[in-house]
């Protein structure tokens, strides 16, 4: 059969199709979602582990073909996925993706079984004291933070559902006593781990420690490029050259190593500058952060950037990336679209489908691109990834403060499969929602959480994106400041 030299989206998605609608194929896939079983036929696929019988033989084969056969129709081969799965966070990225397709056929965007990755507001302590704060953090743990056995029930949990990587977060996670334990556990249940950090606490020791106990990457944040910026806006004299130190002692035990920075009015015109900083640290990513107006971030919101200074911005982000040296990302799910059409228009060849994924697509893959941003979907919120607190309560996102259930008290599978507002954040062509008339639904969604930071509203327009300017007048028409006290009010989340 003559290769392709180009892919449309839409024979991409007609042969995963047509793979999974095969009767025999979909048979073994219900047969095996069950987590572990699809895990442990990776591992065999990959000559990672033996298989136990008969059983296991036949059903690592059959995945092995499935998998053989969708690589060679993008110009792959076997070797580059055995070499993929033999990580074990491929491996429960991978079982998400299956059994998700077997579950619930191919959809745009792709709708999981479980979440990619799950952000553990771990604490609610935190030594600095940040403007813009989601969290609200404060100066000593909460009162009702999660004990120690609860914590690893958490990671039980989420081993379960098949989550493949946890981020930790808070409040400042390195805080807590019982951080490095805990992701000692769940490292050795194979999951993929990061930590978001403001960098202050991470000293030598502490850095070979994250080492140790198996963190991935440290993503630190970082939000201007001297301390008059920084420390003025994490409220705390010193921070800058601590979270300095901090960056240049976790590179030197070889932690993979990122720069986030909360993009603002106060360091708009610095984010040049963090980045020149960035390229000098020799860190690995740059991630910028759309400040959303929750937490302590209610009380700046004037600092918000308009619509035309976020297009700009992602702009340039795009254009810094593909010079190359420097993974530049952000969590503005307007990032995918701006990156996506400059692959349509032949100006780029990276893909950026959410902030924590990258691609880089051979001249005449487009359809590839855009099908596989599709599939991922932009803004991620209760989709791709959600988030649990400091107490257990799961959020769709860390800036959607929505209490959609408790890992503890409901079961964190429970909640992700049959939780109303989850569920409404997937459907993208649902009449009530915002985007659903716009070509880039799928690609981008807009952001869930600054539409309810504004309106209350899940499925409101978001004011911050270029193709909804005339939302961010009519919000300037109202007195956009005077929506602070309103925002407090209790939120109609799912209707008008």
């Amino acid at each position: 059969m003559e290769k392709k030299e180009n892919l449309s989206e839409g024979e991409i998605i007609d042969y995963l199709n047509k793979v999974m609608d095969h009767k025999f194929t979909r048979f073994i896939m219900k047969e095996m979602t069950e987590v572990k079983k699809l895990e442990k036929s990776f591992a065999i696929y990959a000559e990672v582990e033996k298989p136990k019988g008969l059983k296991e033989r036949l059903h690592a084969k059959i995945v092995g073909e499935a998998l053989e056969k969708g690589a060679e129709k993008f110009g792959g081969s076997p070797e580059v996925i055995k070499n993929f799965l033999k990580d074990s966070y491929m491996r429960k990225a991978f079982a998400v993706i299956i059994r998700s397709i077997a579950e619930y056929g191919i959809t745009r965007p792709q709708r999981l079984i479980a979440p990619f990755m799950v952000v553990w507001n771990f604490t609610k302590q935190c030594n600095l004291k940040c403007k813009h704060c989601y969290a609200n953090a404060t100066p000593y743990p909460a009162r009702d933070e999660l004990t120690l056995e609860q914590k690893y029930q958490v990671v039980d949990q989420l081993d379960e559902a098949g989550v493949a990587a946890i981020s930790f977060s808070g409040g400042e996670p390195l805080t807590n006593k019982d951080f490095l334990k805990v992701a000692r556990y769940a490292k050795s249940k194979g999951f993929y781990l990061t930590v978001a950090t403001n960098g202050t606490l991470i000293s030598e020791k502490m850095a070979r420690k994250l080492k140790e106990v198996g963190i991935g990457y440290v993503e630190i944040s970082l939000d201007g490029p001297n301390a008059e910026i920084h420390d003025e806006f994490r409220g705390v004299k010193g921070a800058f050259n601590a979270t300095i130190r901090g960056i240049k002692n976790a590179k030197a035990v070889g932690l993979q190593v990122g720069i986030a920075t909360t993009a603002t009015h106060e360091n708009l015109d610095s984010i040049p500058e963090i980045m020149k900083l960035a390229r000098e640290l020799k860190v690995d990513r740059f991630i910028v952060f759309n400040f959303i107006p929750t937490g302590r971030g209610k009380d700046i919101m004037n600092e918000d950037l308009t619509p035309e200074e976020r297009e700009e911005l992602m702009n340039y982000l795009y254009k810094e990336w593909q010079t190359g040296g420097l993974d530049i990302f952000s969590t503005c799910p307007a990032y995918s679209r701006i990156s996506i059409t400059a692959m349509d228009e032949g100006t780029g060849d990276k893909v950026s489908p959410t902030h924590f994924a990258e691609m880089e697509i051979p001249t005449g893959f487009g359809g590839a691109a855009k099908a596989l941003t599709e599939f991922i979907g932009g803004c991620g919120a209760g989709r791709i990834y959600c988030s649990i607190e400091h107490n257990g309560d799961i959020q769709p996102c860390v800036f959607l403060p929505i209490k959609v259930g408790n890992v503890i008290k409901d079961g964190f599978v429970n909640v992700w499969k049959n939780s109303e507002v989850l569920n409404a954040l997937r459907d993208r062509d649902a009449a009530d929602y915002a985007c659903s008339s716009c070509p880039f639904r799928y690609v981008c969604g807009g952001c869930r959480a600054r539409a309810y930071a504004y309106y209350g509203y899940i499925k409101a327009p978001d004011p911050g994106c270029i193709l909804m300017k005339d939302e961010w007048e009519k919000l300037k028409t109202n007195n956009i400041h005077h929506l602070q006290e309103e925002m407090k009010a209790p939120h109609m989340i799912l209707s008008k």
